[in-house]
């Protein structure tokens, strides 16, 4: 049986919604497959619990004291704070007491817990963060880095491009995803240092279907399923795809593919190249977007994603 943990006090909205996103997953899969182990104040959580009527079948409550405030030093919270909500779910993680980590808490924290309490994939250079993105007709894209990396050198855009490939493949349900390097021009050559480098390594890399440089009018078309960059790029392109919604929202507009930049459909971000899943959520994630993040989870468990980046990246 899958166990999956869940801070759920970290978010803004945070306990009530991610109990609410909970109880959607647990009303939506009935199998009893999957164990959910919720870290957070044991009796506010058992309040909410009985006030909206959660089923209590899978779901076990490991009590913590302690809370990680979005505006707080990641490192230093972590260190000052062992019994927050964050730390014991890491904590849990690495003694294989859960097999999947999930947080909209304190972004900075949730990555050095990461990156401290997990050991990474052997051959990762640098673990990265990704983020889907809605394409025109129907598609579903991935880009990164989207934030973890601001600086890279080359051989890590090219080892981003393997990892997102296979998650692309397995996750996404992309049969042989097209992979583009996000730049300034399409041609061969064009771009700095970072990008000129790094266009060579991925056309030798054959394990992906590199299909050239792409530019940024080509991030919501389907000229590439994967799209790398570094994690400065990477997370402006993110803040902007995130705008399209809301502007749509305040504009009053209702259409299909505008409603898809909803970033709660697609749950949360997971950090590649650790031995574990670990899905990062934003901090104002509701409902669904929790019950989304589980899904997520539970994915790449069922498929064994992470065993396939480590294959995919000691062929590279």
């Amino acid at each position: 049986m899958m166990n999956i943990g869940i801070d759920t006090m970290g978010g803004d909205f945070a306990p009530l919604e991610a109990l609410r996103g909970i109880k959607k997953y647990l009303s939506e899969n009935k199998s009893g497959a999957v164990q959910l182990t919720l870290f957070g104040d044991e009796a506010v959580l058992n309040e909410i619990i009985a006030g909206e009527d959660i089923p209590t079948g899978s779901i076990r409550i490991v009590p913590t004291t302690q809370v990680i405030d979005m505006q707080e030093h990641p490192t230093k919270a972590l260190k000052e704070k062992p019994h927050s909500s964050i730390a014991t779910g890491f904590q849990h993680l690495a003694q294989d007491k859960t097999d999947a980590f999930i947080s909209a808490g304190n972004t900075g924290a949730m990555l050095v817990g990461a990156l401290f309490n997990l050991k990474t994939i052997e051959g990762i250079l640098r673990p990265v963060i990704s983020s889907i993105i809605p394409k025109q007709g129907g598609r579903t894209g991935l880009i990164l880095d989207v934030g973890l990396n601001a600086d890279c050198k080359p051989e890590q855009l090219n080892q981003f491009a393997t990892l997102g490939a296979v998650y692309a493949r397995h996750i996404l349900d992309i049969e042989d995803p097209k992979v583009g390097l996000v730049n300034v021009g399409e041609e061969e050559g064009k771009g700095n240092l970072l990008t000129q480098s790094a266009y060579a390594l991925l056309k030798a890399n054959n394990t992906i279907n590199f299909i050239g440089n792409i530019e940024g009018r080509d991030t919501f078309n389907d000229k590439a399923d994967v799209m790398v960059c570094d994690g400065f790029t990477g997370n402006i392109i993110l803040k902007l795809a995130e705008s399209i919604y809301d502007i749509s929202r305040n504009e009053g507009l209702e259409n299909a593919y505008l409603n898809r930049f909803n970033f709660e459909i697609y749950g949360g971000t997971p950090v590649l190249g650790i031995e574990k899943p670990v899905i990062i959520g934003h901090g104002i994630s509701k409902a669904t977007a929790f019950c989304n993040m589980i899904y997520v989870a539970e994915k790449m468990l069922q498929t064994g994603v992470l065993q396939k980046l480590k294959e995919a990246v000691q062929q590279s």
